[in-house]
């Protein structure tokens, strides 16, 4: 049996994740599709345009048959670290495959540069820690390593693309986890991932997406065309309800922990160094909305990225301590299911005795270490538009028969 994993966001599902769905199931030959997703807060440092749970019910309406978490340890950290944990529940639900969409398209120049540098681990690593401290950016930082390192670009996979970054890391978790996931790769098209403009009918970035939604003069039903029909009406629904989520909603919260916390309570914060906490705390005086505080902050040394992330683990109150999993990269220690359909539920129904972590179903009375931060997380995500939210304690997985297309619960 064919059991493909993709590694995904859906923020919000679009037509080109619908491509990368079924030429994953072609290119796999999937008997089942399992989808690892990140949760409220996702790898950027943003919190989710929709919740998980509306997420959950576009990847099952998409084609997929498993949703679980990724959890928040790993869902908010630097690309290896995310690949790292998404890899390792992969490996844990049985998947045989992992595909993955890349600017490169062909899986071997991954494999290629996998190779190279563990031929060279060293001396990569020392070249990339110099350029990251003269402050450049993680994928200048690395192009810069290659170079000095006179590598032969031309077989080698290029670092300075975001889906690139991603899959070499997928790539490399795989190969230390001793996975005998067979790991494939689409070309991404038409659309890249940081692309703001739409410039097709059909398909454009979720970040396009996203900026057109924000814009008050366009609905979603001018949006139609780049998404499927349920998200569409999932959008279109969600916006006139006041319901889409945006940085500028949490940042009341965030500017509050930043000026009402210590100094001393804020370097505890999980990436608050070299003081990168005084200057948060000092520009959150004098601004009044997310995107110019951001602006206020950036620096060369610090991206966007980064410092979004940050803050994403001011307003969740995450520590340093919280993120030793990730830091230490041990691998996840629970199954949280968010979704399945008919096929996935009896495909659990046959492994739940075979797998070695909890299945999570049901978080009210669990504690095992880390669930507390993905709940903690989801409740400061419910600060804004919780007003119909069902609470997380109550929450159980979504249930979605295929056939009817009927979701055969409602919570």
């Amino acid at each position: 049996m064919n059991i493909a994993g993709v590694v995904v966001e859906y923020n919000p599902l679009h037509n080109g994740h619908l491509y990368h769905l079924q030429k994953t199931k072609n290119q796999t030959h999937a008997d089942l599709l399992v989808a690892v997703m990140s949760g409220p807060f996702l790898q950027r440092g943003e919190p989710a345009l929709l919740s998980k749970w509306d997420r959950t019910r576009l990847a099952l309406q998409a084609g997929v048959d498993l949703v679980i978490e990724l959890p928040y340890q790993y869902a908010t950290q630097k690309a290896e670290v995310f690949a790292w944990g998404a890899v390792a529940l992969l490996h844990e639900i049985g998947a045989t495959h992992l595909c993955f969409g890349s600017e490169a398209g062909t899986i071997a120049p991954f494999l290629n540069t996998l190779e190279i540098l563990s031929e060279h681990q060293e001396d990569y690593n020392h070249w990339l820690k110099t350029y990251l401290a003269d402050g450049n950016s993680y994928p200048k930082a690395t192009a810069l390593a290659f170079n000095t390192l006179g590598f032969n670009m031309e077989s080698l996979v290029d670092l300075s693309q975001p889906n690139n970054i991603l899959g070499f890391h997928y790539v490399e978790a795989v190969q230390r986890l001793q996975s005998s996931i067979k790991v494939e790769t689409i070309q991404r098209i038409k659309a890249g991932y940081h692309d703001v403009e739409i410039a097709d009918q059909q398909i454009a970035s979720a970040t396009a997406i996203r900026q057109a939604l924000f814009q008050t003069e366009k609905a979603p039903t001018q949006l139609e065309g780049l998404t499927p029909p349920f998200t569409s009406r999932m959008l279109t629904t969600l916006k006139l309800q006041g319901r889409l989520r945006h940085w500028n909603d949490y940042y009341p919260y965030l500017k509050y922990r930043l000026l009402t916390d210590t100094r001393v309570q804020l370097q505890t914060i999980y990436e608050a160094e070299e003081g990168l906490e005084n200057r948060l705390k000092q520009k959150a005086q004098d601004h009044e909305n997310f995107h110019t505080f951001m602006s206020a902050i950036k620096t060369k040394r610090y991206t966007w990225t980064r410092l979004q992330r940050l803050c994403t683990h001011i307003l969740t109150g995450t520590t340093k301590k919280d993120m030793l999993s990730g830091q230490t990269r041990e691998r996840p220690k629970y199954i949280r299911l968010l979704g399945m359909s008919d096929t996935g539920q009896i495909y659990l129904n046959q492994q739940k005795k075979k797998l070695k972590l909890p299945l999570i179903t049901h978080v009210s009375g669990t504690s095992i270490p880390g669930l507390a931060l993905d709940i903690k997380a989801q409740e400061c995500y419910q600060l804004v538009h919780n007003a119909s939210d069902v609470h997380e304690y109550q929450r159980t997985p979504i249930r979605y028969d295929r056939p009817s297309d009927t979701f055969l619960n409602n919570n």
